[in-house]
């Protein structure tokens, strides 16, 4: 059986990636496809428990250590029991999130380091990379509406973090994306979201050929 297809969405917070996400999959699905659609921190029974104890960290909270090791943790399990039974099964995966959160909320804006992420990913997910990473791009100024908007006057623990700390999480997303262009491809999120997600539809068959 041919192995299935491996698609990310990456990108800051309020960027729009799950409706994105949702969307591609249902694209896929009408074309006659078999799509799991997840998200990290989660996707299993055990990663969503782990989500709880990221987005709402009891006591003092995590250090940037074990937040990584909690991460990383969650994607194992994502991986070991959804992912990749789904592409061994042939079927297309659409993940809201993945490695590339880790290397750059706790890699480059957390300052723990890209190699250091990287090597828990190489232990805990046997280094698995998706086929095509989508990176959803706005300017600061527009997510910071659209994050009044989704949040109100709450956050979780890592969205209610300093506006220079989410800076550097989405000028890390543009870098990898800048140095790995084979599986990367940044979108504009400007717009309506039938407009991003043609775009998107546009990233998927430059990159694969065809989405169908």
């Amino acid at each position: 059986m041919t192995r299935g297809t491996f698609i990310a969405f990456e990108g800051g917070e309020g960027m729009g990636k799950s409706t994105q996400a949702r969307l591609l999959a249902e694209d896929l699905r009408e074309q006659g496809h078999e799509v799991e659609l997840t998200r990290e921190p989660g996707g299993t029974p055990g990663a969503e428990e782990i989500r709880a104890l990221l987005l709402a960290p009891p006591g003092e909270g995590w250090t940037l250590e074990a937040e990584a090791l909690l991460f990383a943790a969650a994607r194992a399990d994502h991986v070991a029991r959804r992912i990749s039974p789904a592409l061994d099964a042939g079927a297309w995966v659409v993940c809201d999130r993945f490695l590339d959160s880790s290397r750059a909320y706790q890699g480059m804006a957390g300052g723990l380091g890209d190699g250091c992420v990287t090597a828990l990913h190489e232990i805990g997910s046997a280094g698995l990379l998706p086929d095509l990473t989508i990176v959803i791009d706005v300017p600061p100024a527009d997510v910071a509406a659209r994050l009044v908007q989704r949040d109100g006057a709450t956050s979780d623990a890592i969205g209610g973090r300093a506006a220079d700390y989410h800076a550097s999480v989405n000028s890390a997303f543009l870098e990898f994306a800048r140095s790995e262009p084979g599986r990367f491809a940044i979108v504009d999120g400007n717009g309506t979201v039938e407009e991003v997600h043609q775009r998107v539809l546009g990233a998927v068959k430059r990159h694969f050929g065809t989405a169908s």
